[in-house]
């Protein structure tokens, strides 16, 4: 069991939809936090929300290299190990891969795969040598299941959900857990990220989006009873169960949603 409270957790991506989130459950699981984000504005407008538990805030780009050693140098500097590492950090484009701008999608994987990757790589030595210590990545339904107009998304959260399990398997036995999130659509400020080569804007409809708030709380969840796999949205769940015993139905599922997600971008126009 990892227990937050009087834990040090380091959440990346903090001002952002999950990230509020995290901010304020944690916080009132008695955790202390180190926040990052892309600025000092971002930062700011979630101070108030850490309150007493605020122990470190870092500006950093961590789709670059040097601004996840950046991050890592500012925690040793204060001789900070995380107890929980908190991968959230990330960003979405829709849209056939030739449509969306190559430097668009190849930030995308910098942020939501190679982030994850280069901070456990810097972070988790100590943890060992410590013997304890948690990884909470936010990886996605689009993780387990392919979508069209996401296929940058896509492998990155594969990628994440690979690297998560292979991870946790590496650590047995050293007091590291893994667990990985993967929330279905849910009402962040991800859904409106760019969209390419669309006449008209795709829009997921109301219905199926999750409340943020009840993905955190289940993912933190899953932290406290060191759990590998969590689906914290019944959609999420219910994805995942026709992948298991009727993979055969996920085509049908999918041509629905697109139609939907037009029928829901032109009701918007």
């Amino acid at each position: 069991m990892t227990d937050p409270a009087n834990r040090t957790v380091l959440i990346t991506g903090a001002a952002g939809g999950f990230g509020r989130h995290m901010v304020l459950q944690f916080a009132a699981a008695g955790a202390k936090l180190i926040l990052t984000d892309l600025t000092d504005k971002a930062l700011g407008s979630i101070a108030d929300d850490a309150g007493d538990a605020l122990i470190g805030e870092v500006v950093a780009d961590l789709s670059k290299e040097d601004g996840c050693e950046a991050l890592f140098a500012a925690c040793a500097r204060e001789h900070i190990v995380p107890d929980i590492l908190v991968n959230n950090a990330g960003i979405a484009v829709a849209g056939r891969l030739d449509h969306v701008p190559q430097d668009q999608w190849e930030k995308l994987i910098r942020l939501n795969l190679l982030a994850p990757m280069r901070l456990c790589n810097l972070f988790l030595p100590a943890m060992i040598e410590r013997g304890s210590g948690h990884i909470l990545n936010i990886s996605s339904l689009a993780g387990w299941a392919g979508a069209r107009g996401l296929s940058s998304y896509c492998a990155s959260k594969f990628g994440l959900r690979g690297f998560g399990e292979a991870l946790s398997a590496d650590l047995k036995g050293t007091g590291v857990y893994v667990t990985n999130v993967y929330p279905s659509f849910s009402q962040t400020p991800i859904l409106e990220s760019p969209q390419f080569g669309y006449e008209r804007k795709r829009r997921v409809p109301q219905h199926l989006l999750s409340n943020p708030s009840d993905v955190v709380e289940r993912a933190i969840a899953g932290v406290r009873n060191n759990k590998l796999h969590v689906f914290p949205d019944k959609y999420a769940r219910r994805a995942y169960y026709l992948l298991r015993f009727a993979p055969w139905l996920l085509p049908i599922v999918d041509r629905r949603l697109h139609a939907q997600a037009v029928a829901a971008g032109r009701a918007a126009d």
